[in-house]
């Protein structure tokens, strides 16, 4: 009876150098191309080793500089908020200098205009005397007129400075 699968001697010397070629090829082929292939990937591992701590060196260099900068914008918010405050007080201080300044100034015009006042009260007061020169000139032309003597005269210029008053030549 035959066999499906037949062991004899052919089958087994062709299984042998089967196995030995393998076994040579394999060799052959690690010595060639296997040690390239892990010189390769350990040459990438350490190129990916490289890379995750470069990666991790920047991420610990981001977070320094990033607390830098944080700091860096709360002195910037501090420092606006002391040229804010130094500008608010300067512009207070300017304020009142102004306010002052103008207080000065209303002081100087209401001097001015008191003064001013004066004058025309004095120019009144004269433009008065001289209204009552004028009329006592003319009572006295009209009393020399009237032939009155002297003594009639000096007492009706007396009695019309009476009659006028102090008041007349207050006001």
């Amino acid at each position: 009876m035959e066999r499906l699968f037949g062991l004899d001697m052919q089958l087994i010397a062709d299984t042998l150098l089967t196995a030995i070629s393998v076994f040579v090829l394999f060799t052959l082929a690690s010595y060639l191309f296997f040690d390239t292939v892990r010189d390769v990937l350990k040459k990438r591992q350490d190129r990916i080793k490289s890379d995750l701590d470069t990666a991790s060196k920047e991420k610990s260099d981001a977070l320094c500089y990033k607390a830098e900068y944080e700091s860096k914008l709360r002195d910037a918010d501090k420092e606006v908020e002391e040229i804010l405050s130094a500008a608010r007080k300067k512009a207070l201080q300017n304020e009142s200098k102004i306010i002052d300044e103008a207080k000065e100034e209303a002081a100087r015009i209401i001097a001015r205009a008191n003064g001013e006042i004066e004058l025309e009260k004095k120019r009144a007061r004269d433009e008065m005397k001289k209204e009552m020169i004028q009329i006592a000139t003319l009572m006295a032309g009209k009393v020399v007129a009237a032939s009155i003597d002297e003594k009639a005269q000096n007492l009706l210029i007396e009695e019309t400075l009476n009659e006028m008053g102090d008041e007349t030549w207050l006001s």
